[in-house]
């Protein structure tokens, strides 16, 4: 599958309606985005039941700012509607390809679990 492109009007249904969604926070002058580009695709095409998004942080200054984008390019991997990795920095494919292993690996009925724990104390 190749990479999509995200808005501030496709983001939201994007996560919510897709099982794994795998966001990479780029803008056009940077450097090593470019360089990133290829490795993303390559690792795009070996899964085609995960969607490969892309944010353009110039054009989506607010999607960016939201996410607290400070440096780019930046990964974000959500599962079922909840990030479970976010850092700055591109990856090798070999690195992709492992993060991606251990996100499918994730107990998510835990996960939710535990959030819903961490809400119940927090209060309004």
């Amino acid at each position: 599958m190749a990479t999509v492109e995200l808005t501030q009007h496709t983001f939201e249904d994007t996560i919510v309606n897709n099982d794994i969604v795998i966001v990479d926070f780029w803008a056009p002058w940077c450097g090593p985005c470019r360089a990133f580009a290829p490795v993303y695709e390559q690792v795009s095409e070996s899964h085609p039941d995960i969607v490969f998004a892309k944010v353009n942080t110039e054009v989506e200054q607010e999607l960016a700012g939201y996410f607290q984008i400070r440096s780019i390019p930046t990964l974000m991997v959500f599962r079922e509607k909840v990030i479970l990795f976010s850092q700055a920095g591109s990856l090798p494919g070999s690195s992709l390809e492992k993060l991606i292993e251990e996100v499918k690996a994730i107990d998510m009925a835990t996960v939710h679990k535990e959030i819903a724990e961490e809400e119940e104390k927090t209060p309004d």
